[in-house]
């Protein structure tokens, strides 16, 4: 990793690893406990234990195979743990729900907090259906105390369970739906990953299965660019953070504006094409996230640590994705006091506002306007087939890419190609 990808965090736990010599006694011990006063000696603790995801990680922790977790309330402990858990492969298919007519205060085509989202799956009866259960009332959320418990967890360095001791350590529930017969825990996040922190769902779970004899069912809500998509969560064993399992995964969608192949090939007969601009071409094949990193960015202007913070990211993937959002004129980079902050443009705002349907095609068009990804669109609709890496490159060699020469950097380029245009012709769907 070069010294440009290093994060603030990365030098500041580099410090305190040196400081308290935490790999010898995590090695000796089995594990290490440090409070958040020692953490603020060197950066603000809030910024320096918040790793939602593996991807998160300081490079320390990384290398080491280390998570950390809160067992009090400033006091954390960090070991071999097994604390982050892949999410399953989603089921593609959609299901269309309506919102009640009478509801005027949510805007379902422009959701941009995970609070919004949870608000509007719960109004439309995403949850009710999700859940099985129309009998759903909002009972508890915000952040709260955890209580007193204990539980095992896998330590990869041994291969075998360890026991942590939580007393009243700070959660937050984004969401809790009472049934009839069960309390539903709902952690809700408004980007894409590929795997989740199980402590997010298990300190929850464990506070109010000690707190109610109902069940405690956990679930986790993903929403990005008008699609929930909803995992339910449980348990083999309560005592155990690493018995969780997934019982059903759904996707919803309250837009019911479908998009055709005539739609895009509108598109394609209509765009002007551009010069390529003096930006890298994409690397980031999956454009879902290019999405969502606007979406996120509509919130204000970010650093290149903070959206590596905030989303799941690690610095070079930060790179390829702002790039990509300024290739396509979505994102703008400029540098404020010294610091490089990332924008949406002007026209990444429009798009990102539009309503569903428009904002779909918008973005056709953002990458459509790009003779690359014009002609090789044009040469799949005439072959009825993806084009051959091999002709792609051909297509490339010809408009010459900013900074592109090597023929394998060419065949890497083009994985990006085939997957933004997949996603095109996946609109369909």
């Amino acid at each position: 990793m070069s010294s440009s990808e290093v994060t603030k965090n990365d030098r500041a736990w580099a410090q305190l690893f040196a400081k308290y010599n935490i790999l010898k006694n995590t090695e000796q011990n089995g594990y290490f406990e440090i409070t958040s006063a020692q953490i603020n000696d060197f950066r603000e603790a809030r910024l320096m234990t918040k790793f939602d995801h593996k991807i998160n990680l300081p490079r320390l922790f990384t290398e080491n195979n280390l998570a950390i977790l809160p067992v009090t309330r400033g006091r954390y402990i960090i070991s071999h743990f097994e604390a982050y858990k892949d999410f399953e492969p989603s089921d593609d298919e959609i299901t269309r729900i309506s919102l009640p007519e009478h509801i005027e205060s949510i805007d379902y085509e422009n959701i941009t907090s995970e609070s919004t989202a949870i608000n509007c799956a719960y109004v439309s009866g995403i949850l009710a259906d999700f859940l099985e259960d129309k009998e759903l009332i909002p009972t508890v959320s915000g952040r709260m105390s955890s209580g007193t418990f204990s539980f095992n967890i896998r330590n990869t360095s041994i291969n075998s369970n360890v026991t942590v001791n939580v007393v009243n350590s700070q959660i937050e529930i984004d969401g809790g739906y009472e049934g009839v017969d069960r309390l539903s825990l709902i952690e809700a996040k408004n980007y894409i990953s590929d795997d989740f922190l199980i402590r997010q769902l298990y300190y929850p779970y464990r506070l109010w299965s000690n707190k109610l004899a109902k069940k405690i069912t956990p679930v986790f809500m993903v929403y990005s660019n008008g699609v929930f998509t909803l995992y339910e969560y449980d348990f083999h064993d309560k005592y155990n953070y690493n018995s969780l399992f997934m019982k059903k995964q759904k996707k919803y969608s309250i837009d019911p504006l479908e998009i055709s192949l005539n739609d895009i090939i509108s598109v394609l007969n209509r765009v002007k094409v551009v010069e390529e601009p003096a930006v890298p071409f994409p690397q980031a094949d999956n454009f879902k996230r290019v999405i969502n990193l606007c979406e996120l960015l509509i919130q204000g202007a970010m650093t290149k640590d903070e959206i590596t913070l905030n989303y799941a990211f690690d610095p070079r993937q930060t790179n390829y994705y702002t790039d990509a959002g300024r290739y396509l004129g979505l994102i703008d980079k400029q540098r404020d006091n010294g610091k490089i902050v990332f924008s949406l443009s002007e026209q990444g705002q429009r798009i990102v506002r539009s309503k569903y349907k428009a904002r779909q095609l918008r973005l056709v068009e953002a990458v459509l306007k790009h003779r690359v990804f014009n002609e090789t669109l044009r040469l799949y609709l005439k072959r009825d087939e993806m084009p051959r890496v091999s002709d792609i490159v051909e297509i490339m060699k010809k408009y010459g890419l900013y900074k592109v020469k090597a023929d394998s950097t060419f065949r890497r380029r083009a994985s990006t190609v085939v997957s933004w245009i997949s996603w095109i012709l996946e609109l369909q769907k």
